[in-house]
């Protein structure tokens, strides 16, 4: 029975082949993007955080463990809130015993905020399974492999962001278009 090149074209009968199609490719990447979501749910549930609160946490983290200060101005910049919000955020965090405020150790005048050890365990103990699953699917690629797969992430970035930066552009058109007619232009 021959198979008909319709249905091998339109992406929904996949032809066989001994390598992925681009249809295979995109569908992998939904459905990692999926599983990343639904973990990342998964977590907030049981850290008892809503999606800003996880964010926040993760950049404390890191800037922990890289041996940098973090103060409330910071955590507003990185996640381009008013600094209104992010005291609250950082009460909610302190509430929940995953941050905690103190002293800056050189101006007084200021405060940081830092993870709490627990939260760190939390973290950890949450995730530290996957992140080893991870690192170790990545570190049995050969180099010639992980170039190609960084290639093909930032390319798939790049498109993702320009296509927000095109969104934005269009909006701001037609933000001016109605404030033009508005105004009796």
């Amino acid at each position: 029975m021959e198979r008909s090149e319709e249905f091998g074209r339109s992406g929904y009968w996949y032809p066989e082949a001994d390598s992925a199609s681009t249809v295979d490719v995109l569908n992998l990447l939904r459905r990692y993007r999926s599983a990343e979501t639904a973990m990342r749910e998964r977590t907030r549930i049981s850290m008892k955080m809503n999606e800003t609160d996880l964010v926040a946490l993760r950049f404390l983290l890191r800037e922990q463990r890289a041996g940098r200060i973090v103060r409330a101005i910071d955590i507003a910049r990185m996640l381009d809130i008013s600094t209104a919000s992010t005291t609250t955020l950082i009460d909610r965090l302190e509430k929940g015993g995953h941050a905690k405020r103190e002293p800056h150790p050189t101006d007084r005048r200021a405060g940081i905020v830092v993870p709490t050890v627990s939260s760190d365990d939390e973290v950890r103990e949450t995730l530290g399974a996957m992140h080893r699953r991870m690192l170790a699917l990545v570190d049995e690629m050969s180099d010639k492999e992980r170039a190609v797969v960084t290639r093909f992430l930032a390319g798939m970035t790049s498109a993702i962001e320009e296509a927000s930066d095109l969104d934005q552009e269009l909006r701001d058109v037609i933000r001016s278009h109605k404030e033009s007619e508005s105004s009796g232009e």
